[in-house]
């Protein structure tokens, strides 16, 4: 009976070592599904790279007022998504949020101070910790 029990564990272990690479795949797939959400596609004309990219006003142009286009920084997918990750494994390190979403940690080296800012979360050392509403 022991040797019967020893064998299935062998075969259990053996075959979560086997599910590990697509288990850390699934999350990366994942992660890269909820970036993309909020991505829309560009509309191609027939003026080529020129009109599928936006230029940005030089200074002295006519510009909006001061006011930066598209979304507000902070609000977008990657941001709610690290917040999330956040308040799941407090005292988690940008290395460790950034495999754990799939994505590099430089990005979330611009992601983090913002959500700082607006008071989401804070910084003790190198991890991160979930802010709790009062």
């Amino acid at each position: 009976m022991t040797d019967f029990l020893d064998e299935k564990k062998r075969e259990i272990h053996e075959r979560l070592k086997e599910l590990r690479p697509l288990v850390d795949e699934f999350h990366r797939l994942e992660a890269a599904a909820a970036a993309l959400d909020g991505v829309s596609v560009p509309h191609i004309g027939g003026g080529g790279e020129r009109s599928r990219r936006q230029s940005r006003p030089t200074s002295g142009g006519a510009s909006s007022g001061g006011a930066s286009r598209g979304r507000p920084k902070g609000s977008g997918t990657r941001s709610k998504q690290a917040l999330e990750a956040v308040r799941g494994q407090p005292g988690i390190t940008i290395p460790e949020l950034a495999q754990a979403m799939g994505i590099a940690q430089n990005y979330l080296y611009r992601v983090m101070p913002e959500l700082q800012k607006d008071g989401l979360v804070r910084k003790e050392g190198r991890g991160w910790y979930a802010v709790e509403a009062a």
